[in-house]
């Protein structure tokens, strides 16, 4: 396989990676990770930290429009990226000294329990207003078509804020973004909309996957070649998908997030637990 063709396929992989991700709050890194490592045979290390740059980008090229359509929390975002840029450097520095086939199995792990969160019936959003909240002024309103817009109320930010240094930890981890646990804490612990915790996920992420990337350049794990590409592809796919965000309904935003995890949740245990990775 020639450079030239390999970059193409990475392109390729890597556009449909970010437009899934803006989609889903996830980044692409979920993608991005197991394409690299199972596909193109890239050690997970350096696939990780070309996942970190690539998250970078796509938060860049989504997260812009969904403040701009009214979408994205910014004082949850803000006062979340607290808690998720310290873990992201304790995961940034765990990565270079764990074996790649654990970090491949956790990765797994992680996911399938995203899956089950995804999918989890819970009680009604509405919710009495929580003291934190209104402390900080996070509650809001999000656009529902027509030139109306819903408002809802966030509950339960202490846990939140807890469950997002976890989320930062396993950015550094395991180069994800860690967006599938960032929209999983906002919908389901603080009742936050799907599609207010997958735009405000897109505008943490980058700050999240930047606070640990640069341990990854310092080791030596980010190679241009490799990071290059997968820039190409995922930034114009992150802003085609913050088009169809808009246009989406959240059921079905559920249903993708859930089938695409869960294949790559198996994927990366079994790989991890045979040492293909």
């Amino acid at each position: 396989m020639t450079q030239l063709f390999f970059s193409g396929l990475v392109i390729a992989g890597s556009f449909l990676g970010g437009m899934l991700g803006s989609l889903t709050g996830l980044g692409g890194g979920v993608v991005i990770v197991p394409m690299l490592a199972l596909a193109f045979h890239v050690n997970l290390r350096y696939a990780i930290g070309a996942s970190l740059i690539s998250v970078i980008a796509t938060s860049s090229g989504s997260a812009a429009a969904y403040v701009r359509e009214g979408y994205s929390n910014m004082r949850i975002g803000m006062f979340l990226e607290i808690a998720t840029t310290v873990g992201a450097i304790c995961g940034a520095w765990l990565a270079t000294r764990v074996p790649t086939a654990t970090i491949s199995i956790v990765f797994g792990i992680i996911l399938l329990y995203s899956v089950y969160l995804s999918l989890r019936k819970h009680g009604s959003a509405l919710v009495s207003h929580d003291p934190w909240s209104d402390r900080l002024k996070m509650n809001g309103a999000y656009p529902t078509g027509g030139g109306e817009r819903q408002p809802y109320s966030v509950t339960h930010i202490p846990a939140g804020f807890a469950t997002m240094f976890g989320a930062g930890t396993l950015s550094g981890l395991l180069g994800i973004g860690s967006g599938a646990v960032k929209v999983l804490a906002m919908d389901s612990i603080m009742r936050v909309p799907f599609k207010v915790s997958t735009t405000t996920s897109n505008f943490m992420i980058g700050v999240t996957a930047a606070a640990s990337a640069g341990i990854y350049l310092r080791k030596g794990y980010i190679v241009p070649a490799l990071a290059a590409p997968v820039l190409l592809g995922i930034l114009p796919g992150s802003l085609l998908g913050a088009k169809l965000l808009v246009k989406s309904r959240s059921r079905s935003l559920r249903w993708i997030f859930a089938a695409v995890i869960l294949v790559l949740a198996l994927e990366m245990i079994y790989n991890g637990w045979t040492g293909r990775v």
